[in-house]
Protein backbone atom coordinates (compact mmCIF):
# COMPACT_ATOMS: atom_id res chain seq x y z
CA UNK A 1 0.00 0.00 0.00
CA UNK A 2 2.12 3.35 -0.78
CA UNK A 3 1.68 6.40 1.50
CA UNK A 4 -1.12 7.95 1.29
CA UNK A 5 -2.47 11.37 2.95
CA UNK A 6 -5.96 9.84 3.47
CA UNK A 7 -4.08 7.93 6.54
CA UNK A 8 -4.07 9.64 9.90
CA UNK A 9 -0.46 10.36 10.92
CA UNK A 10 0.11 8.35 13.56
CA UNK A 11 -0.99 5.38 11.63
CA UNK A 12 1.90 2.74 11.81
CA UNK A 13 3.21 0.39 9.35
CA UNK A 14 3.99 -2.87 9.47
CA UNK A 15 5.71 -4.76 7.22
CA UNK A 16 6.04 -8.09 9.14
CA UNK A 17 3.76 -11.05 10.33
CA UNK A 18 5.56 -11.52 13.55
CA UNK A 19 4.74 -7.59 14.38
CA UNK A 20 1.26 -7.65 13.06
CA UNK A 21 0.91 -11.04 15.28
CA UNK A 22 2.37 -8.95 17.99
CA UNK A 23 -0.32 -6.00 18.24
CA UNK A 24 -3.09 -8.93 17.58
CA UNK A 25 -2.47 -11.07 20.41
CA UNK A 26 -1.88 -7.75 22.39
CA UNK A 27 -5.69 -7.10 21.47
CA UNK A 28 -6.46 -10.46 22.59
CA UNK A 29 -5.35 -10.18 25.84
CA UNK A 30 -6.89 -6.68 26.59
CA UNK A 31 -4.44 -4.60 26.73
CA UNK A 32 -6.01 -2.50 23.49
CA UNK A 33 -9.15 -0.93 23.62
CA UNK A 34 -9.48 -0.22 19.56
CA UNK A 35 -7.69 -1.88 16.63
CA UNK A 36 -7.82 -0.67 13.44
CA UNK A 37 -5.66 -3.00 10.77
CA UNK A 38 -5.59 -1.78 7.22
CA UNK A 39 -3.41 -3.29 4.23
CA UNK A 40 -4.19 -4.84 0.73
CA UNK A 41 -6.84 -7.63 0.30
CA UNK A 42 -4.89 -11.76 0.32
CA UNK A 43 -2.60 -11.14 3.07
CA UNK A 44 -4.09 -12.79 5.54
CA UNK A 45 -5.05 -9.61 8.28
CA UNK A 46 -8.37 -11.28 9.07
CA UNK A 47 -6.84 -15.23 9.92
CA UNK A 48 -4.41 -13.66 12.01
CA UNK A 49 -6.88 -11.92 14.14
CA UNK A 50 -9.21 -15.03 14.29
CA UNK A 51 -6.47 -17.25 15.83
CA UNK A 52 -5.33 -14.80 18.09
CA UNK A 53 -8.78 -14.21 19.53
CA UNK A 54 -10.30 -17.57 18.96
CA UNK A 55 -14.18 -18.50 19.50
CA UNK A 56 -14.79 -16.31 22.18
CA UNK A 57 -15.69 -12.97 19.56
CA UNK A 58 -18.42 -11.31 17.96
CA UNK A 59 -16.88 -11.33 14.19
CA UNK A 60 -19.32 -9.06 11.97
CA UNK A 61 -18.38 -9.31 8.17
CA UNK A 62 -19.42 -7.91 5.02
CA UNK A 63 -22.58 -5.65 4.26
CA UNK A 64 -23.08 -5.31 7.40
CA UNK A 65 -25.69 -2.01 8.40
CA UNK A 66 -24.99 0.54 11.90
CA UNK A 67 -28.06 -0.76 12.83
CA UNK A 68 -27.05 -4.91 12.51
CA UNK A 69 -24.18 -3.90 14.03
CA UNK A 70 -25.98 -2.52 16.98
CA UNK A 71 -28.09 -5.39 17.44
CA UNK A 72 -24.98 -7.45 17.13
CA UNK A 73 -23.04 -5.24 19.80
CA UNK A 74 -26.08 -6.01 22.36
CA UNK A 75 -26.08 -9.78 21.80
CA UNK A 76 -22.37 -10.33 22.41
CA UNK A 77 -22.11 -7.47 24.93
CA UNK A 78 -18.87 -7.66 26.71
CA UNK A 79 -17.02 -9.70 24.23
CA UNK A 80 -14.52 -8.74 21.81
CA UNK A 81 -16.42 -7.23 18.54
CA UNK A 82 -14.62 -7.69 15.05
CA UNK A 83 -16.02 -5.53 11.95
CA UNK A 84 -14.20 -7.60 8.78
CA UNK A 85 -14.67 -6.07 5.30
CA UNK A 86 -16.84 -3.18 6.48
CA UNK A 87 -14.82 -0.43 5.10
CA UNK A 88 -17.63 1.75 3.92
CA UNK A 89 -18.98 1.87 7.98
CA UNK A 90 -17.23 4.72 8.58
CA UNK A 91 -18.53 7.09 5.47
CA UNK A 92 -21.85 6.43 7.00
CA UNK A 93 -22.72 9.06 9.50
CA UNK A 94 -25.05 6.59 11.73
CA UNK A 95 -22.21 4.18 11.31
CA UNK A 96 -19.25 6.82 12.43
CA UNK A 97 -21.34 7.55 15.57
CA UNK A 98 -22.11 3.77 16.51
CA UNK A 99 -17.67 3.26 15.96
CA UNK A 100 -17.11 6.14 18.46
CA UNK A 101 -18.94 4.86 21.00
CA UNK A 102 -17.98 1.79 20.84
CA UNK A 103 -14.21 2.64 20.83
CA UNK A 104 -14.83 5.00 23.89
CA UNK A 105 -11.94 5.23 25.89
CA UNK A 106 -14.06 4.00 29.14
CA UNK A 107 -13.40 0.27 30.15
CA UNK A 108 -17.61 0.47 29.95
CA UNK A 109 -19.06 1.88 27.20
CA UNK A 110 -22.61 3.20 26.56
CA UNK A 111 -24.30 2.51 22.99
CA UNK A 112 -27.68 3.98 22.38
CA UNK A 113 -29.83 3.49 19.23
CA UNK A 114 -32.73 6.01 19.07
CA UNK A 115 -34.69 4.86 15.64
CA UNK A 116 -36.06 1.68 14.27
CA UNK A 117 -38.23 1.29 17.65
CA UNK A 118 -40.22 -1.85 15.79
CA UNK A 119 -37.17 -3.48 15.05
CA UNK A 120 -35.92 -3.34 18.57
CA UNK A 121 -38.92 -4.19 20.42
CA UNK A 122 -38.87 -7.22 18.18
CA UNK A 123 -35.46 -8.10 18.85
CA UNK A 124 -35.95 -7.87 22.40
CA UNK A 125 -33.10 -4.57 22.39
CA UNK A 126 -32.65 -1.80 24.15
CA UNK A 127 -32.15 1.67 23.05
CA UNK A 128 -29.49 1.87 25.19
CA UNK A 129 -26.99 -0.19 26.76
CA UNK A 130 -23.63 -0.59 28.48
CA UNK A 131 -20.73 -3.14 27.25
CA UNK A 132 -17.38 -3.94 28.14
CA UNK A 133 -16.74 -4.87 24.15
CA UNK A 134 -12.90 -4.21 22.75
CA UNK A 135 -13.14 -3.31 19.14
CA UNK A 136 -10.93 -4.40 16.20
CA UNK A 137 -11.75 -2.78 12.11
CA UNK A 138 -9.90 -4.89 9.62
CA UNK A 139 -10.12 -3.63 6.14
CA UNK A 140 -8.36 -3.28 2.84
CA UNK A 141 -8.82 0.75 2.62
CA UNK A 142 -9.31 3.89 4.83
CA UNK A 143 -10.02 7.40 4.10
CA UNK A 144 -10.06 10.36 6.87
CA UNK A 145 -13.12 11.90 5.46
CA UNK A 146 -14.03 14.04 8.23
CA UNK A 147 -13.36 14.95 11.70
CA UNK A 148 -15.78 12.46 13.04
CA UNK A 149 -13.86 9.97 11.45
CA UNK A 150 -10.39 11.67 12.95
CA UNK A 151 -11.94 11.12 16.34
CA UNK A 152 -12.58 7.50 16.04
CA UNK A 153 -8.65 7.10 14.44
CA UNK A 154 -7.61 9.30 17.60
CA UNK A 155 -9.57 6.51 20.19
CA UNK A 156 -7.18 3.37 18.82
CA UNK A 157 -3.80 2.33 17.44
CA UNK A 158 -4.41 2.30 13.37
CA UNK A 159 -1.89 -0.07 11.76
CA UNK A 160 -0.55 -0.10 8.06
CA UNK A 161 -0.04 -4.06 7.24
CA UNK A 162 2.39 -3.68 4.13
CA UNK A 163 3.90 -6.94 3.65
CA UNK A 164 6.64 -7.58 0.89
CA UNK A 165 6.08 -10.04 -1.57
CA UNK A 166 9.10 -12.50 -0.09
CA UNK A 167 7.41 -11.50 3.48
CA UNK A 168 3.67 -13.20 2.21
CA UNK A 169 5.88 -15.95 0.51
CA UNK A 170 7.58 -17.43 3.45
CA UNK A 171 4.05 -16.68 5.52
CA UNK A 172 2.18 -19.20 2.85
CA UNK A 173 5.02 -21.83 3.78
CA UNK A 174 3.45 -22.02 7.54
CA UNK A 175 0.24 -23.76 5.85
CA UNK A 176 0.45 -24.89 2.39
CA UNK A 177 1.83 -28.21 0.68
CA UNK A 178 2.15 -28.37 -2.65
CA UNK A 179 6.39 -27.63 -3.41
CA UNK A 180 6.14 -27.31 -7.00
CA UNK A 181 3.72 -24.89 -6.97
CA UNK A 182 5.32 -23.18 -4.27
CA UNK A 183 8.56 -23.06 -6.42
CA UNK A 184 6.91 -21.72 -9.24
CA UNK A 185 6.28 -18.48 -7.32
CA UNK A 186 9.57 -18.47 -5.67
CA UNK A 187 10.90 -18.20 -9.60
CA UNK A 188 8.74 -15.16 -9.95
CA UNK A 189 8.98 -13.33 -6.69
CA UNK A 190 11.12 -10.02 -8.23
CA UNK A 191 8.35 -9.96 -10.48
CA UNK A 192 5.60 -9.17 -8.32
CA UNK A 193 4.62 -5.68 -7.03
CA UNK A 194 1.50 -6.64 -4.53
CA UNK A 195 1.45 -10.60 -3.77
CA UNK A 196 -1.86 -12.58 -2.27
CA UNK A 197 -1.79 -15.89 -0.42
CA UNK A 198 -5.05 -16.51 -2.57
CA UNK A 199 -2.53 -17.24 -5.40
CA UNK A 200 -1.44 -20.53 -3.50
CA UNK A 201 -4.75 -22.05 -3.25
CA UNK A 202 -6.06 -20.62 -6.62
CA UNK A 203 -3.47 -22.59 -8.31
CA UNK A 204 -3.80 -26.05 -6.41
CA UNK A 205 -7.25 -25.86 -7.51
CA UNK A 206 -6.30 -25.55 -11.07
CA UNK A 207 -3.84 -28.03 -11.07
CA UNK A 208 -6.22 -30.64 -9.04
CA UNK A 209 -9.21 -29.81 -12.13
CA UNK A 210 -5.62 -30.30 -14.94
CA UNK A 211 -5.82 -26.68 -15.72
CA UNK A 212 -3.23 -24.17 -16.36
CA UNK A 213 -2.33 -23.26 -12.68
CA UNK A 214 0.80 -21.53 -14.17
CA UNK A 215 -0.57 -19.14 -16.63
CA UNK A 216 -3.16 -18.06 -13.44
CA UNK A 217 -0.14 -17.00 -11.91
CA UNK A 218 1.76 -15.46 -13.81
CA UNK A 219 -1.53 -12.96 -14.88
CA UNK A 220 -1.65 -12.33 -11.57
CA UNK A 221 1.72 -9.61 -12.67
CA UNK A 222 2.68 -9.75 -15.84
CA UNK A 223 0.19 -8.91 -19.28
CA UNK A 224 0.74 -8.52 -22.93
CA UNK A 225 4.54 -9.78 -24.19
CA UNK A 226 5.96 -10.46 -21.18
CA UNK A 227 3.25 -12.18 -20.12
CA UNK A 228 3.48 -14.88 -22.99
CA UNK A 229 7.35 -15.04 -22.93
CA UNK A 230 6.94 -16.16 -19.31
CA UNK A 231 4.40 -18.71 -20.28
CA UNK A 232 6.70 -19.97 -23.01
CA UNK A 233 9.89 -20.60 -20.43
CA UNK A 234 7.14 -22.37 -18.11
CA UNK A 235 6.53 -24.53 -20.65
CA UNK A 236 7.56 -27.66 -20.59
CA UNK A 237 6.65 -29.16 -24.00
CA UNK A 238 9.72 -27.56 -25.32
CA UNK A 239 13.10 -28.50 -24.95
CA UNK A 240 15.09 -26.10 -25.89
CA UNK A 241 14.82 -21.83 -26.17
CA UNK A 242 15.19 -21.92 -29.17
CA UNK A 243 11.88 -23.54 -29.60
CA UNK A 244 10.33 -20.75 -27.81
CA UNK A 245 11.88 -18.03 -29.95
CA UNK A 246 10.35 -19.94 -32.63
CA UNK A 247 7.02 -20.43 -31.31
CA UNK A 248 7.17 -16.57 -29.88
CA UNK A 249 7.84 -15.32 -33.17
CA UNK A 250 4.60 -17.83 -35.05
CA UNK A 251 2.68 -15.85 -33.00
CA UNK A 252 3.05 -12.45 -33.92
CA UNK A 253 4.27 -10.78 -31.15
CA UNK A 254 7.49 -9.75 -31.95
CA UNK A 255 11.44 -11.29 -33.35
CA UNK A 256 13.62 -12.56 -31.86
CA UNK A 257 14.85 -9.68 -30.38
CA UNK A 258 11.87 -8.63 -28.35
CA UNK A 259 11.59 -12.32 -27.10
CA UNK A 260 15.18 -11.96 -25.67
CA UNK A 261 14.77 -8.19 -24.54
CA UNK A 262 11.65 -9.82 -22.24
CA UNK A 263 13.32 -12.62 -21.01
CA UNK A 264 16.12 -10.99 -19.38
CA UNK A 265 13.83 -8.78 -17.65
CA UNK A 266 12.29 -11.33 -16.26
CA UNK A 267 15.43 -13.07 -14.47
CA UNK A 268 16.18 -12.32 -11.41
CA UNK A 269 19.47 -11.46 -10.70
CA UNK A 270 19.55 -13.52 -6.84
CA UNK A 271 18.51 -17.43 -6.97
CA UNK A 272 14.69 -17.56 -5.37
CA UNK A 273 14.87 -18.08 -1.93
CA UNK A 274 14.94 -21.73 -0.43
CA UNK A 275 12.18 -22.13 2.24
CA UNK A 276 10.74 -25.61 3.35
CA UNK A 277 7.29 -26.47 3.72
CA UNK A 278 5.55 -27.17 6.90
CA UNK A 279 3.34 -29.54 5.33
CA UNK A 280 3.26 -32.22 2.47
CA UNK A 281 -0.54 -32.71 1.97
CA UNK A 282 -3.30 -30.82 1.90
CA UNK A 283 -5.36 -30.54 5.24
CA UNK A 284 -7.30 -33.76 6.12
CA UNK A 285 -9.50 -31.25 9.04
CA UNK A 286 -11.11 -28.28 8.95
CA UNK A 287 -9.04 -24.87 8.87
CA UNK A 288 -11.69 -22.27 9.83
CA UNK A 289 -9.30 -19.13 9.94
CA UNK A 290 -8.33 -19.88 6.02
CA UNK A 291 -10.93 -18.22 3.77
CA UNK A 292 -8.72 -19.42 0.68
CA UNK A 293 -9.39 -23.59 1.93
CA UNK A 294 -12.70 -23.09 2.63
CA UNK A 295 -13.39 -21.86 -0.88
CA UNK A 296 -11.91 -25.44 -2.02
CA UNK A 297 -13.63 -27.77 -0.27
CA UNK A 298 -17.19 -26.00 -0.92
CA UNK A 299 -15.56 -27.19 -4.87
CA UNK A 300 -13.79 -30.88 -4.62
CA UNK A 301 -15.09 -31.48 -0.52
CA UNK A 302 -13.10 -32.93 1.81
CA UNK A 303 -9.29 -32.40 0.83
CA UNK A 304 -7.10 -35.18 0.59
CA UNK A 305 -4.04 -36.80 -0.65
CA UNK A 306 -5.15 -37.97 -4.04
Amino acid sequence: MPPSNRLPAHAVRVPTYAELEQYVRAFAAGHLNLLMIFGPPGVGKSRCVRQALGSQVCWISGQATPLGIYLQAYEHRHQPLVLDDVDGLYADRSGIRLLKSMAQTEKTKTLGWHTAAGVLHREGVPRRFTTTSRVALVGNDWKTLNADVAALEDRGHVLIFEPTALEVHRHAASWFWDAEIFDFVADHLHLIAQHSLRTYGHAWELKQAELDWQQAVLCRYLTGTALLVARLKANPSFAREAERVRAFIQSGAGCRATYFQHAKKLRSGAAPPKIPLSHTAPPTEAIPNTDHIDQLRKRFGQLGNG
